[in-house]
């Protein structure tokens, strides 16, 4: 579900907001201390004070950024805890990739939230309130206090979700088109509720606090010392006097919450360009139901595939199970193939070689198949009997022979020879993974001929030619004596211009009276008093 060519219109942004995330991964690891006041503190500026707290202690009046003291002298019974930032990120991560089964587009957003774009993807889970419904359900079954909202803009979303007030979900309306909202005439008197085609009435920012803003703390000092402390407060104000007293940031998160700056949200990991997903109406445990769940996914994948002339290199099943933390990566399956294919059967196979490793659990409920590399793919040509002819989509016996090996193995484990920029010939070849691209453009010459069979390292013979520049008339290779019959050459091959470490090379090809061919050289140039150095470097044949 690519978000490629989305306009403003139908963008849309869900920010969630875990105001308690230190305190309930601390509750999580002891849960005997869920209900009792607790407090994770660090140390600043030569004193202890309260990071973060959670329920219980903040109905008993601590709150972040009070010193320990302070907090131990309201509510004694208080527990405290090191807090840990580092581990906290590390797990905002993970939950940003649990996350991802609601959307591809997810990223951690600050210490203690997850921005997803949600756009294209809330029909799947019944609309954007049920799908808000179900991460906040799952949030608080793991654990988890939450708030979130959905809006047009990261910076709605965002200052809504902790700002906001009331319900646990908020919605802005969708984009009109009129350009900016709320409208010139809503400024200045903090703007009425803006309704939706039903009637249904949505909050405004209006009446949120300037640090909704996500405004540095002495600009919200600064706005809140001349009497500027809510959203609305702004609106009446000349931009040119803002920025002025205040600087360009103030302008840039107004015109960002408000749409008419753009804020792109970068995903956490690339984005497949292809991807197809199967919400299971009940969780599958069969080995049966989950091998027939893949082949309707393939298909359709496939069919996506067809449309813009792909085919897939490289596939990834996510499977996610009923009872997984979310702080557990889902069970993945990834194959690769040598070349582009888009052929369900051929895929089905390769998966089904691994499909044994997957471990339901009580049950999937969710199964998302992604094209993380895909290339193009030339249409099948068609015969007369309605089948097709291979071609590249026709996976040749060989190429699946090669997937299904290295699929087994180990990519790494099934390798190729590719060409390589250079005319020496042990260096104009290279081994490389048969699940590689090709090379860059390299390609072996066509008008020459080359040996079969390569000698890795050249070995040294001892020739004897009639006159310096001739071929050998005969030569010794390991103790066996060859008379040449017939001779071609000399094909002269100098090392790149750059290496100094060879010398220029004469090649020939022989063949012995036997009928045994063979390309030998001779290395450097003719020199009176010296002996020329010559060597087998391969066979013919």
């Amino acid at each position: 579900m690519g978000k490629g060519g989305a306009e403003r219109t139908a963008r849309r942004i869900l920010s969630l907001w875990l105001p308690r995330l230190p305190t309930d991964a601390h509750s999580r690891r002891h849960p005997e201390r869920r209900d009792h006041p607790l407090a994770a503190i660090l140390a600043e500026r030569g004193r202890l004070g309260v990071a973060a707290v959670n329920r219980a202690a903040a109905e008993a009046g601590v709150h972040p950024g009070m010193s320990l003291a302070d907090a131990r002298a309201i509510e004694p019974a208080l527990a405290v805890f090191d807090a840990e930032p580092e581990s906290d990120a590390r797990l905002l991560e993970r939950i940003a990739g649990w996350c991802t089964r609601y959307t591809p587009w997810t990223a951690p957003d600050g210490p203690d939230g997850v921005a997803l774009d949600i756009t294209g993807c809330a029909h799947l889970f019944g609309g954007e309130e049920a799908m808000a419904a179900d991460l906040t359900a799952r949030l608080t079954a793991a654990g988890f206090e939450s708030r979130l909202a959905v809006a047009d803009t990261p910076a709605a979303a965002w200052a809504l979700a902790r700002f906001g007030g009331g319900a646990p979900t908020l919605t802005l309306p969708r984009w009109t088109g009129e350009g900016i909202w709320p409208s010139p005439a809503q400024r200045g008197r903090g703007g009425p509720a803006k309704r939706e085609g039903g009637g249904k009435a949505l909050p405004d920012l209006s009446p949120l606090p300037v640090a909704a803003l996500r405004l540095p703390a002495a600009t919200v000092d600064g706005l809140a010392a001349v009497g500027l402390r809510r959203i609305g407060d702004l609106h009446a104000l000349p931009r040119a006097t803002l920025a002025a007293r205040f600087g360009s940031e103030l302008l840039r998160r107004l015109d960002q919450a408000y749409g008419r700056l753009d804020e792109p949200l970068s995903p956490r990991l690339p984005v497949p360009p292809h991807s197809v997903r199967l919400a299971l109406p009940e969780p599958i445990t069969t080995a049966e139901a989950i091998a027939e769940a893949l082949r309707r996914l393939l298909a359709a994948l496939c069919a996506g595939l067809e449309n813009t002339g792909e085919g897939a290199r490289r596939l990834r099943l996510e499977l996610h199970r009923v009872d997984r933390r979310l702080e557990d990566a889902p069970q993945t399956l990834v194959i690769g193939t040598g070349h582009p294919v888009r052929r369900p059967d051929a895929l089905m196979r390769l998966f089904a070689q691994k499909l044994d490793r997957v471990e339901p659990g009580p049950g999937l409920e969710l199964m998302v198949l992604s094209a993380t590399e895909a290339g193009p793919l030339a249409a099948a040509q068609a015969a007369l009997d309605g089948t097709t002819d291979g071609g590249m989509d026709g996976q040749p016996e060989l190429g699946e022979l090669m997937d299904r090996l290295g699929n087994r193995l180990g990519e790494r484990a099934v390798l190729r020879l590719v060409p390589r920029q250079s005319w020496l010939p042990e260096r104009s070849v290279a081994p490389a993974s048969a699940f590689s691209e090709a090379s860059g453009g390299a390609l072996w010459p066509t008008d020459r001929p080359r040996p079969v069979r390569l000698l890795a390292p050249p070995e040294p013979i001892e020739a004897m030619a009639l006159v310096p520049d001739d071929p050998p008339a005969m030569f010794l290779w390991r103790g066996v004596q060859h008379r040449i019959r017939r001779a071609d050459g000399p094909e002269r091959i100098e090392a790149e211009w750059w290496r100094r470490d060879g010398e220029p090379r004469d090649y020939y090809r022989v063949e012995d009276e036997a009928g045994r061919r063979f390309w030998v050289y001779r290395q450097g140039l003719y020199r009176p008093g010296v002996a020329a150095l010559w060597f087998l470097h391969g066979f013919f044949g």
